[in-house]
């Protein structure tokens, strides 16, 4: 794992400054509340120690009679700019929760949403809980930077300048002592915080995020990890990441500490040289003791302003750096998109076609299929079978358009699939696939996932039809009770069978069955085949085998051999073919050669 070279933080930074404002411009009533109230709560912050100076000059009056009036009118204006400090202060952060609530909500939708539509390749190469740490911890950056920005390092800058200018008005030297120290003190923070303590957090926030993967993925395959009673391994893999992350985060903290201090110094720099500066200027007769007064207030507020600074800093390169893995998943692309305008496809009967296919995956150099043309009537059912590798999961994915053709095309009655909306297009086909994955939901609603407006009856219906309705009816709560992450309360073969009834309830015109009764016992077997070929009829069916068995009843079948289709036609014909490759898998496999 690598740092971010030098040349791409600049650009990271902008590109995670200008998405942050983007997000501003859709909330810009709220922001600009927010900038106007803290602005003007700062300008009344800076302005109290000048009525506090006029004050003490009050009260150190030698004259004759005393007067009470200027040290009242001192005391008022004291009062009232604390009245406009705590209101426009309050209203300032009673604007920023709802903006920021709503930035953080639209963007954790947005980014889930582009993720969503990423491609299965994406997917298979991604950690899903290293894209669900990326996407939380830049949600809350968003909370963090929006402070900073807005209500610290704002009124900082206001209060930087506002002081400055307001003494170098009156002492030209004591606003040149106060704004060179502001400067140095502000310039080492900002060049340090970027080029020395950003590389070292940008670099922890990925072994964090590397972390949250290992961790995912371990409970995500938890049967696994307890079928070989390897919980100590994963643990010591978890401990190998988080030993890595400890160096790394160990390395971001000791430099914040170092920056921290060096930070103090500077600030007692500056204290010392601007309380001598005054004690000069009152030497010289050119500063009375509310004068002094005032400008050593006025720099105890500008301290605890440029103090922030530091660490409102350190927490702007902090949060842009945990924003930056959001910023990137937002800007990215999907592999496969829908064309601008796409139409969603025309509800027909269920025809496919392959006209003069290429495909190949990723960086592959040889293409899996090269010249594939193929067309499966509508009504058809149709075994795909094959050795593993040779193609048959590919030809159903790009019937999905799950992957994108490099040439020919793919229609679905007559409609090109990259021409239309994916999601009208996949409403057209049910998938049972040979792993069930069910969500942690109840099973009416994993059923009815395909349907969610349909009516308890027909998830009923659907369930009996995939004969699952006598396991749901022995559950603790019935089509409500929750099946687990994944599905794991159910059994394998229950678990295929709500898959079986998510499909019968689509009800779509093209089905597709991975070996859809490879979980269930010989008895679920035989009840699903009978209840599978009621569900296939008047369907376009794509049936991939693994156990040749279960197609001898098709009415077509596609051998498939390294991308290319070998043999086609009907079971019985290809059995009659001597030499021919469906033969040879089905007398091995009736031999006992290859498992079912």
């Amino acid at each position: 794992m690598s740092i971010t070279p030098p040349r791409d933080r600049a650009g990271a930074i902008r590109r995670t400054l200008a998405f942050t404002v983007s997000n501003w411009r859709a909330e810009r009533p709220l922001a600009v509340s927010v900038a106007g109230c803290i602005t003007l709560a700062t300008l009344a912050d800076i302005l109290i120690p000048f009525y506090a100076g006029r004050l003490v000059d009050a009260l150190a009056s030698t004259g004759g009679e005393r007067d009470l009036a200027p040290a009242l009118r001192a005391l008022g204006a004291m009062a009232v700019l604390g009245v406009v400090f705590v209101v426009a202060r309050h209203c300032a952060w009673a604007s920023v929760v709802p903006m920021t609530l709503r930035i953080m909500g639209r963007v954790g939708q947005d980014t889930f949403g582009r993720v969503q539509h990423f491609s299965a390749s994406w997917h298979a190469n991604s950690f899903s809980g290293s894209v669900v740490r990326q996407v939380t911890r830049g949600m809350w950056a968003l909370d963090l930077l929006h402070d900073i920005l807005l209500l610290a390092l704002l009124p900082s800058m206001v209060v930087l300048v506002g002081t400055v200018g307001l003494l170098a008005l009156q002492w030209p030297v004591m606003g040149l002592a106060m704004g060179a120290g502001a400067l140095v003190y502000v310039g080492t923070t900002i060049v340090l915080s970027t080029r020395w303590v950003a590389p070292a957090s940008r670099l922890s926030n990925r072994l964090d995020t590397r972390v949250g993967g290992v961790i995912a993925d371990a409970l995500a395959c938890n049967g696994v990890v307890k079928a070989f009673g390897s919980e100590e391994r994963e643990a010591a893999r978890l401990g190998e990441a988080l030993a890595a992350w400890q160096v790394g985060t160990r390395r971001t903290w000791m430099r914040g500490t170092w920056l921290g201090t060096l930070q103090t110094v500077v600030l007692w720099a500056i204290r010392i040289g601007v309380a001598g500066v005054a004690v000069a200027l009152w030497w010289r007769g050119q500063a009375s003791a509310g004068d002094v007064t005032y400008i050593l207030t006025t720099y105890f507020v500008l301290h605890g302003y440029l103090r922030d600074i530091g660490m409102h800093v350190s927490n702007l390169q902090r949060s842009v750096n945990e924003l930056e893995e959001l910023v990137e998943l937002h800007d990215e692309r999907p592999e496969i998109g829908d064309r601008p305008g796409a139409p969603a496809i025309v509800p027909g009967p269920g025809e496919i076609r392959f006209e003069n296919v290429r495909f190949h995956y990723g960086a592959h150099a040889a293409p899996l299929y090269d010249g594939l043309s193929v067309s499966i009537p509508a009504g058809q059912r149709v075994g795909l079978v094959g050795p593993s590798g040779s193609g048959k999961t590919t030809f159903v994915k790009l019937i999905q358009r799950l992957h994108d053709v490099a040439g020919g095309r793919v229609t679905v009655d007559g409609q090109d699939v990259a021409a239309v909306r994916q999601v009208s297009l996949r409403r057209r086909i049910a998938v049972v696939p040979q792993e069930s994955i069910l969500f942690h939901r109840t099973l009416a609603e994993n059923i009815a996932y395909g349907r969610p407006e349909a009516t308890r009856a027909e998830i009923e219906a659907a369930a009996r039809l995939a004969h699952a309705d006598a396991f749901i009816a022995r559950m603790p709560e019935g089509y409500d009770t929750l099946v687990g992450e994944r599905g794991v309360k159910l059994s394998g073969g229950e678990r295929q069978r709500i898959a079986l009834a998510r499909a019968f309830l689509a009800d779509a015109p093209i089905l597709v069955l991975d070996e859809a009764t490879s979980a269930l016992d010989s008895r679920s077997e035989q009840l699903i085949q009978a209840a599978t070929e009621r569900l296939m009829a008047g369907r376009t069916a794509l049936v991939v085998a693994h156990r040749l068995s279960t197609v001898r009843s098709l009415d077509r079948i596609l051998v498939f051999d390294r991308g290319r289709i070998v043999e086609d036609g009907a079971p019985g014909e290809l059995m009659q073919r001597p030499g021919g490759l469906y033969r040879a898998l089905v007398e091995q496999q009736s031999a006992g050669m290859l498992g079912g």
